[in-house]
């Protein structure tokens, strides 16, 4: 189980990228995102990518280094208000985007990582989300149907992590990292604290060490606010 520890991002990830792959990226906005491993991604010059994450990060962090070095050719995304470049793209017809509302690509994935390859909601019903799609009634309301979404590789970010791939997240870094943990055909963790698997009490894992493959511990955690904002003092 040891073998699952590896040395640094650019080890762990050896061997499992690849032109045209689709990468899942947990992480919302700039709050969890695995960026060890996204750095590692951007100096393997990878191309071609389609990419699955609440959003692109930002020009300068995150998944926007992808988008920055036109490593990513497809996003599949809820939210992309934050970054110039991810925005410049879309609208000169140099990337692709698949909009998701938000809780619709949370349950996306976590239906792909369970293994169930469709579902109905009410979201989207009525507008461009819908378009395309198979309706369906349902007690007299509308539904329509999505899919469960896989990747050939899952990156996430985790507090603290032990050696068989256990995976704690903390706070509000928790968010979409559980779903991608699942949908990966294979996962790359990387943690901020690296333990043994005896000091993670296991009614305290959020992530099973079953969907993990390879962990590493993260040489990089910025902790950016996306946008600060701030109430002006009173006089």
């Amino acid at each position: 189980m040891t073998l699952k520890v590896f040395p640094d991002a650019d080890s762990a990830l050896r061997g499992l990228l690849f032109d045209g792959m689709t990468i899942a990226a947990g992480g919302f906005g700039l709050c969890g995102i695995p960026e060890t491993l996204i750095d590692a991604i951007l100096r393997s010059q990878v191309k071609r990518l389609t990419a699955i994450s609440n959003n692109a990060g930002v020009d300068d962090f995150g998944l926007g280094l992808l988008l920055k070095s036109r490593q990513i050719v497809k996003m599949i995304a809820s939210y992309v208000g934050e970054n110039r470049e991810f925005e410049r793209q879309y609208l000169q017809g140099e990337l692709a985007i698949e909009f998701n509302p938000q809780g619709t690509l949370a349950e996306r994935l976590r239906a792909g990582g369970a293994g169930i390859p469709g579902f109905y909601t009410r979201t989207g019903v009525g507008t461009v989300v819908a378009e395309g799609k198979e309706l369906r009634q349902f007690d007299g309301t509308t539904y329509v149907l999505e899919t469960g979404l896989t990747a050939d590789l899952a990156i996430v970010k985790a507090w603290k992590g032990d050696r068989f791939g256990n995976l704690i997240y903390r706070k509000s870094a928790r968010n979409f990292n559980p779903m991608v943990a699942t949908a990966g055909r294979l996962t790359v963790a990387e943690v901020e604290h690296l333990v043994e698997p005896n000091q993670i009490d296991p009614d305290h894992i959020h992530t099973p060490g079953i969907f993990v493959q390879r962990i590493i511990y993260a040489s990089r955690n910025d902790k950016r606010i996306e946008r600060r904002v701030v109430r002006p003092e009173s006089a």
